[in-house]
């Protein structure tokens, strides 16, 4: 592991300058610097002392959270076929995770996703052919091709298709609902 790469990254995740971390750790920027470029190893308690001035444990800065993802292929998509003539497939898998769930909806004419009720977060999307209509509470939104739409999820709502041709949107939901 180098341990001078990561306190950097972490540095900068923090919009820190080496000089504010060294003032925050009682260090100096040039010892910072030389930690940054594993020209020099930090002692248990200097990296703690590094470690608590950037809000992380020794815990989690060792921890090894393997490689992260950032292509997911089609094979990678998870089905949810729950309502009639709503095809909905999560396109990134492990929502859990994350601070928002991805997925493309696919309604055939005359379809519409299943009511929500009033949750926190937010919904958002881009119709990517045909036309919906987004029904928040007693209030209806048309959406063609091309256009987006956002919401607060704080009434009850869902999505229709009342057209004769197929509707797909691209719909994210933070944090993940679906």
């Amino acid at each position: 592991m180098k341990i001078g790469e990561k306190l950097r990254n972490l540095r900068l995740a923090q919009e820190l300058t080496q000089e504010e971390l060294a003032n925050r750790a009682d260090l100096t920027k040039g010892f910072i610097s030389l930690l940054e470029r594993d020209l020099t190893s930090p002692s248990l308690d200097t990296l703690e002392l590094i470690l608590n001035a950037l809000d992380t444990s020794m815990g989690d800065f060792f921890a090894d959270k393997g490689p992260t993802t950032v292509v997911f292929t089609k094979e990678n998509r998870v089905a949810i076929d729950d309502e009639d003539g709503v095809e909905k497939e999560v396109l990134i898998p492990g929502a859990q995770d994350r601070e928002m769930d991805l997925m493309l909806v696919t309604l055939e004419p005359n379809s519409r996703t299943k009511k929500e009720d009033a949750h926190l977060g937010d919904e958002c999307g881009i119709v990517i052919s045909g036309r919906i209509w987004i029904m928040l509470g007693k209030d209806v939104h048309r959406a063609s091709k091309g256009d987006a739409f956002y919401y607060t999820a704080n009434r009850q709502h869902w999505i229709e298709n009342r057209s004769k041709r197929k509707a797909v949107i691209l719909w994210i939901s933070a944090p993940p609902s679906f």
